[in-house]
Order: C-alpha cells, then structure tokens, then sequence
C-alpha cells in the first residue's frame, strides 16, 4: 500500500514533536523528518544521539512510520550521519537533491560519479539514497534522470520522484513517471500553478490547487504497482499552525480520494 506522510519541512516553525502531532491529526500514515541545514533541522544531524530517544518516544505516541528524511546535501560527512542516525531511527530512505547546472555534461557526469560514492556508502548502513530532477540542475528532467539510472545500478539507490520539478521542465509528470518508476523508492509531492521556475506559494502547492494533473500522476502509479512512500514537500516562508495544517489536511483529502476512486486505499 502507497504511505502517504508529510515532510517536517512544512512544520519548520515548531518543535519537531508539535509538528509530528499535526501530521497525525492531518491523517497521514507517517513522515519524512526534515535535516535541512539552515531550513529546517528538526533532526539536527551534528548531534542526533541527543535526539534519538526523544524522536522514537514521538514516533511511538503518535503511531506514525518513519518514512525518509530529506538532507538535500551531498557533502559526504554529513550523509554518513544522517545514514548513521538512519540506521539507529528506523529511516529506510535519505533524499538529497543533485548539483550542477542543467545542460551541462560535465555537471552530470560528476553528479553520477558523486552519487555512485554516496550510494555505495549509503548501502553499508543499510539505507537508500534517493535523488531527484530539480529545476536548474544538473539533473533536472526525465533524459538526465534516465542517464543517472543507467550508469548507477546498485541497490541502496534510487530515484525521488517528484512531479513539481517534473512539470516546471516542461514535462507532463503522469506521462513521465513509468519511464523511471522501476527505480523510484520515494515520491516527494505537492502541487503548482503554472510551469514555474517557482512553484508558488505554500498554500497554492496544496495538492489539488494547481495544475498538475496528480489523478494521473497516481494511476501511474498503482498502474505500475508503487508501494513506497509518497510525501507532501511544500517550501516556502514559515507558516502558522494554522497555515500549515491548511495544506497537510487539505493535500491529505486530495490525495486519499484519489487512491479510494483508484482502488489503492
């Protein structure tokens, strides 16, 4: 069964337990805890230890799965510390972006040598590594992912699919997401008005205010039998509790109807 959650990211002005309260009440079936340095740590890598115990007695209380967690980085010490924590938290995936610039080869081909390395370490604990096309970057489109694909062929990585960057490159996610679901562990999601570059406001990427065809981009989907994670990622200025809830439980209705009409929940 597809695990809807919510990135933590949305919650950045508050503790991380408040924050995993209202994923709960918003109905979802876990989370992605966001390790974004300078953004939003509420697993602050430098000294996850001190956190741990705290982090599972939330995770019990509120009976929500620890899905991924986002790091965005690709400096290398810092990923084995979020692989380290992964291991001892229960985290199956770390999702990082690429670097470089788009249409630039050698840009590509370092961020697939860089990804490689990081895979292979990732594997040792136990995790998937996880990468996704972003708008500017080196990787950025379905032909830069499908390169990245075919030249990394362990195990411990795998593709962040995200259909926001997907849209805003011109693409049409729905028609894109079966070339690269064999390998696809994570689904980051959110919705956006218009191709971009940015993809808006926090309250119009609340899945079902934007163009994104995302009935489509579901039955892709469960066409292809995806069982893994899907998380609402919405970026932006803080929010008020209020503001935040707005959009999980809003994108949470949208997205639940969906999988109920597709059979898949």
């Amino acid at each position: 069964m597809i695990k809807l959650g919510v990135n933590s990211v949305l919650y950045k002005a508050f503790p991380f337990a408040e924050a995993a309260r209202a994923i709960k009440l918003a109905g979802y079936d876990g989370l992605e805890i966001s390790a974004i340095k300078g953004m939003c740590e509420h697993l602050y890598l430098d000294d996850w230890r001190s956190q741990k115990d705290e982090i599972l007695s939330v995770m019990e209380e509120t009976g929500l799965e620890m899905l991924a967690c986002e790091v965005a980085s690709r400096d290398k010490e810092r990923l084995e510390q979020a692989f380290e924590a992964a291991a001892a938290l229960g985290i199956p995936v770390i999702n990082i972006g690429p670097g470089g610039k788009s249409d630039i080869p050698e840009d590509l081909e370092e961020n697939i040598i860089i990804l490689d390395e990081l895979s292979a370490l990732a594997g040792n604990y136990g995790v998937t590594l996880c990468v996704k096309a972003h708008v500017g970057a080196a990787i950025y489109n379905t032909p830069t992912t499908l390169a990245t694909m075919e030249r990394i062929s362990r195990p411990s990585f795998g593709i962040d699919m995200d259909p926001s960057h997907i849209y805003r490159a011109r693409e049409n996610p729905q028609e894109a997401l079966p070339a690269v679901i064999s390998r696809v562990r994570h689904i980051h999601i959110r919705d956006c008005k218009g191709r971009g570059p940015s993809p808006g406001l926090p309250a119009m990427q609340a899945c079902g205010r934007g163009d994104i065809d995302l009935y489509g981009y579901f039955k892709a989907m469960t066409d292809a039998n995806y069982s893994g994670p899907v998380c609402l990622e919405v970026i932006g200025p803080e929010l008020t509790m209020v503001e935040a809830q707005t959009v999980a439980s809003e994108s949470y209705g949208y997205m639940n109807a969906i999988l109920k009409m597709l059979g898949a929940r």
